[in-house]
């Protein structure tokens, strides 16, 4: 006979550790987004300062 719950507790188990790395993942690459934009708003600050002594 079929173990139904057995069967259900694995696939809940998998689903469980499945959406862990999920959560993971998508910190880990918001985090890659957030250093890159990081990066890009510290050029564009020195850009603007180099900007503003041509200016004067």
């Amino acid at each position: 006979m079929v173990d139904y719950k057995e069967m259900y507790t694995i696939l809940f188990n998998k689903v469980t550790d499945i959406i862990e790395e999920l959560k993971q993942v998508q910190c880990k690459t918001e985090e890659m987004y957030i250093q890159s934009r990081e990066a890009e708003i510290l050029q564009m600050k020195q850009e603007l300062e180099i900007i503003k002594k041509r200016n004067f």
